[in-house]
């Protein structure tokens, strides 16, 4: 049960037992990868949600407050459904995957605020998630450790959002470490944390501020089309229904039945598993001209060969290429709008801004906004009294 109130929770009066932190993502490489048994290379960033926690003594009553919608959100944990709010899902759908773990959780009070850019493709909502079953597996003392928490918060957005989303984004936000991404094997769960240091350039995100109606439902059909290409390879060569598991001549020798759509989406894949692998080992050696190359074609990937793109992403992308400080560029996140990643020269930073704001708002009549990350911790505690 859920209800949307008004100032139940005042959080000027608001004593806490507990307060976490929990980040949002980039991914430098490696997109539409994690569910399909690949490779992918994210890295917590420097924007994350702050949440507050204390147990109120009641057996099943839960109120969280978020301060950026100014809203109230009242849960009874005996009696859990779906909300009718955006971000009310994402909160139930965690509880409800923690009462099917443990007997542990009771009523609590929470409050958050958040400086992660909402539908910017740097997902907000797996900060949300990791940051709530962390902040409550502290509180309560339930005993669940990283990778349950993190695999807890990939099913409440399967479930409750109804994203089929893979593992990347709940991984990266809990598992983030400082002036590091990690190379991640989604179909093991190996991981290697390798040092990101490209100074003299920085990350800058562009954000589009669009957001096409493809989003949801866009995901959930590459998903679809990329696993059903992926069968109908396995079952004509006998081989494990994995991406691992196939080669691109046995695409090509599936090309017919295929038919165009799948065969891209398969061919995509591969293509991607292999830039992301390459791009580790360019990060490794600080080679990051290769590294910038490797995300433009990336980007190509996902506009023509997974085609989860949009007119504003692709604009921009294209834009940066006539920046030498600019050594690559590309669309993150799920697709069909959110922002584009830059590797550019700290330098350059206010006159590309200058000119890309300019020549967006005459091609689209829509202001472009920006912001810096750098690879960043995962949630943590903050304080903890007590």
């Amino acid at each position: 049960m859920e209800k949307k109130i008004e100032g139940d929770l005042d959080v000027a009066k608001f004593v806490y037992d507990l307060e976490v932190s929990s980040p949002g993502r980039i991914n430098l490489i490696g997109e539409h990868t994690d569910y399909n048994d690949g490779f992918v290379l994210p890295a917590a960033i420097d924007k994350s949600i702050t949440m507050r926690f204390r147990a109120n003594g009641s057996i099943t009553r839960c109120t969280i407050k978020s301060r950026g919608f100014d809203s109230v959100l009242v849960v009874d944990l005996a009696k859990i459904d779906k909300g009718t709010e955006g971000w009310h899902n994402y909160v139930l759908g965690v509880l409800n995957e923690m009462q099917l773990l443990t007997q542990g959780l009771k009523g609590f009070d929470c409050e958050m605020e958040t400086n992660v850019p909402a539908g910017s493709g740097v997902s907000s909502s797996a900060a949300l998630e990791c940051g709530l079953a962390f902040g409550l597996n502290e509180l309560f003392g339930l005993g669940l450790d990283r990778w349950q928490i993190i695999k807890l918060g990939q099913r409440a957005e399967h479930n409750f959002v109804g994203a089929q989303c893979g593992i990347m984004d709940q991984f990266a936000s809990v598992m983030g470490r400082n002036n590091h991404s990690m190379l991640l094997d989604c179909q093991s769960l190996d991981f290697e944390y390798i040092p990101t240091h490209i100074d003299p350039y920085v990350i800058l995100m562009l954000n589009t501020n669009v957001k096409h109606n493809l989003a949801t439902s866009g995901y959930n059909d590459r998903r679809e089309e990329s696993s059903s290409g992926l069968k109908i390879i396995s079952d004509r060569f006998g081989v494990p229904n994995s991406f691992r598991d196939i080669t691109m001549d046995m695409i090509n020798e599936c090309k017919e039945e295929l038919g165009d759509v799948r065969y891209r989406r398969c061919s995509y894949v591969l293509e991607e598993n292999k830039r992301v692998l390459k791009a580790a080992q360019h990060l490794r050696k600080n080679r990051l001209v290769d590294f910038g190359k490797l995300l433009y074609q990336s980007h190509e990937g996902q506009s023509k060969r997974y085609e989860v793109s949009c007119p504003e992403l692709d604009f921009l992308v294209d834009f940066s290429r006539d920046w030498k400080e600019v050594l690559g560029a590309r669309m993150v996140g799920g697709g069909f709008g959110g922002c584009t990643l830059n590797i550019i020269h700290k330098e350059a930073i206010d006159d590309f801004m200058n000119a890309a704001s300019e020549a967006y708002k005459k091609k689209f009549s829509i202001e472009l906004s920006s912001f810096q990350t750098v690879p960043s911790e995962g949630t943590t505690i903050i304080k903890k009294h007590g």
